[in-house]
């Protein structure tokens, strides 16, 4: 077998005995360098070697290319900045002047001191107006700033009681379900039932009914009491809307000495 390969016994070795053959490897280090210039993670790093590394340039141009479109601008078209060979145009008042040539439409504008804006880029031809666009975007921003304030957030408290609560306990959870639809927002009133408990509902339902009798005045019943698991819940919602509250409050911070003038009167009388 040994001289079909072509290879030579040691002297002593007997015919036909196997040879081992012990092949040269690299030193670690050797292989370590190698697999390092290999793996992707070089790859990766090699693109970032120094300014002159010929992968740079060609990975900031389609950085570029990939980004060169920017944002699509939501302005409307105002001036020379409408292209188009006809509008339909208005007037400051709102009158409808009709369809004029572009060139007619910008001399008017001037003349009247005011821009040409582009109100229905859609239409056919697009309808422009006649406007102190500087001051039509000021309005318009200081209403987007009143309507956000005016919106109203509708928010749940939460408020969680035990079937066999202290009634001092009791009054206070009252307490902060009352503070809570006075300044107009729905509460969920949460009964947590635990061991034993849970075989007697009609603690929970009982507690739920007292709580809304109490607190009629200030809200409603939204969502009758129902079992969901260990806890049964009711949503009561107030009957002021969260805007007036809100306006209310507001009008007595305006006029702190109002209830210390009522308190003067009753003293007094």
């Amino acid at each position: 077998m040994a001289e079909k390969r072509g290879l030579e016994l040691p002297p002593g070795q007997p015919q036909g005995s196997r040879v081992v053959i012990r092949m040269a490897s690299h030193p670690v280090p050797v292989l370590h360098r190698r697999l390092e210039a290999c793996s992707p993670a070089r790859e990766r790093a090699s693109s970032h070697e120094g300014p002159g590394h010929p992968d740079r340039g060609w990975r900031r141009s389609r950085t570029r290319h990939a980004t060169q479109g920017g944002a699509i601008s939501v302005e409307p078209r105002i001036n020379d900045r409408i292209r188009v060979p006809e509008v339909r145009l208005v007037g400051p008042n709102g009158e409808q002047v009709g369809i004029v040539r572009i060139e007619d439409a910008l001399r008017l504008a001037v003349e009247a001191d005011l821009d040409l804006v582009e109100v229905a880029p859609d239409g056919k031809p697009p309808v422009c107006k006649l406007m102190d666009y500087g001051k039509f975007k000021y309005e318009s921003a200081v209403k987007a700033r009143e309507d956000r304030k005016k919106q109203v957030n509708t928010v749940i408290k939460e408020m969680k009681l035990r079937p066999k609560i202290d009634p001092h306990d009791y009054e206070t959870k009252k307490g902060h379900v009352v503070r809570f639809l006075k300044q107009g927002d729905k509460v969920k009133i949460t009964i947590m039932f635990r061991g034993r408990e849970q075989s007697r509902p009609e603690l929970g339902y009982r507690l739920l009914q007292r709580m809304a009798e109490e607190i009629a005045e200030y809200g409603i019943v939204e969502s009758s009491p129902k079992q969901d698991g260990r806890n049964m819940i009711m949503v009561v919602a107030p009957t002021k809307k969260k805007a007036d509250a809100r306006a209310e409050r507001e009008a007595a911070r305006k006029s702190p000495g109002a209830d210390a003038t009522e308190a003067l009167d009753t003293s007094g009388a």
